[in-house]
């Protein structure tokens, strides 16, 4: 597996251990890919390419306890389910889950299973956040092949440490810059006066036009044009077609709005791999911060009258971690695209892996490496 930093790529910032969003400690991350037959599309059998990711933002021993959150839409050609709800508490207290545009109902059915498994008797009522990108370039996305147990299945395997990449979860079969595409993840440590802490980045990556993508600031995408199956093919019509769902944790402690603030950075990172967010894609980012456990109670049936309390960074010191969100998102999609390796689905549809030595001699023709 050839992340950015192993192929030499110079990314700035320093990285947690894991290089992922699992740095962040008590987060956890968990797959079920689905790959499955060849040849033409025969609707409701296959091919299958697709899957789900789940991320449990404390963990299963963290599952009664909310984190402070924020979400924002760069673009809103896409679903991200309780998302209302995150705008109007600042809270999140489920599992997240993304898959394939029409697995959302799938993966909500099977998110609420496993809470009422976890947690039996008190869960009486919930909104779970499922997220999506669209795989039917190669995957049999009308078919019901993501069932609620495959989302079981995901929030089962969350673990932390090294995280699946590349075309994995609900990333199995998805495209970036008419490259193939798919799940993506890196960290940043931040210094905050004594102490350390970590932002985590998750990006499940789906978006973007060929002649459009840069890596490290060189523009590449033309010179690496000539194997495009995705818009030499006219598919859909649509260059850039897709959609990116990003995720950022982090430990440090701040309060929901500083969190949206975080989710409002995200395109930040996007941009600097040479998107401008096409109107066809469905940009949707969440952020959340694991500090200040037990100080978010406000949910349902209300307990006694009092008060709560959340300890934060100042807002006139928060800049160093909106540069890590962008340092992290830019590296998670680099790691996405690095990661994949070539796939054939649906219809013969084709989906290449970005080549890294051609890479490799546009960036040093360039002087970047």
């Amino acid at each position: 597996m050839t992340r950015a930093r192993a192929l030499g790529l110079p990314m700035p910032g320093d990285t947690g251990p894991l290089n992922a969003i699992t740095d962040v400690p008590g987060v956890e991350v968990g797959c079920v890919t689905l790959v499955s037959g060849d040849g033409p599309l025969r609707p409701g059998e296959g091919p299958v390419r697709t899957g789900v990711t789940a991320l449990l933002p404390r963990g299963r021993a963290g599952l009664a306890d909310a984190c402070a959150a924020g979400v924002h839409s760069l673009n809103g050609n896409g679903e991200m389910t309780g998302s209302h709800w995150l705008a109007e508490t600042g809270a999140l207290n489920t599992p997240v889950l993304i898959t394939n545009t029409h697995a959302v109902g799938a993966c909500h059915r099977g998110a609420i299973e496993w809470m009422l498994r976890e947690s039996p008797g008190s869960q009486d009522w919930m909104l779970p956040v499922v997220a999506e990108t669209w795989d039917g370039y190669l995957n049999d996305i009308g078919g019901a092949h993501v069932r609620p147990e495959h989302a079981v299945r995901a929030l089962d395997a969350a673990r932390g440490g090294p995280v699946e990449e590349g075309s994995a979860g609900g990333g199995t079969g998805m495209n970036c810059y008419g490259f193939k595409g798919g799940n993506g993840t890196s960290s940043r440590v931040v210094r905050y006066g004594g102490d350390a802490y970590t932002v985590g980045a998750f990006v499940q990556a789906n978006f973007g036009s060929r002649k459009d993508l840069t890596v490290r600031g060189v523009p590449v995408g033309a010179a690496l044009a000539d194997d495009n199956p995705m818009e030499d093919t006219d598919w859909l019509g649509l260059a850039g077609a897709g959609s990116v769902i990003a995720v950022v944790a982090t430990d440090a402690p701040l309060i929901p709005g500083q969190c949206t603030a975080l989710a409002r950075r995200v395109p930040l990172g996007l941009a600097r791999t040479g998107t401008y967010g096409q109107h066809s894609s469905g940009d949707i980012f969440l952020a959340f911060s694991t500090a200040n456990a037990g100080a978010l109670t406000g949910g349902f049936p209300a307990g006694e009258e009092g008060y709560e309390t959340l300890r934060f960074v100042p807002w006139n010191r928060i800049d160093p971690f909106y540069e890590a969100v962008v340092q992290a998102v830019e590296e998670a999609v680099l790691n996405a695209l690095l990661v994949a390796r070539t796939m054939i689905g649906r219809d013969g549809h084709r989906s290449p892996a970005l080549p890294h030595d051609r890479l490799r001699d546009l960036l040093a023709a360039r002087g970047v490496l």
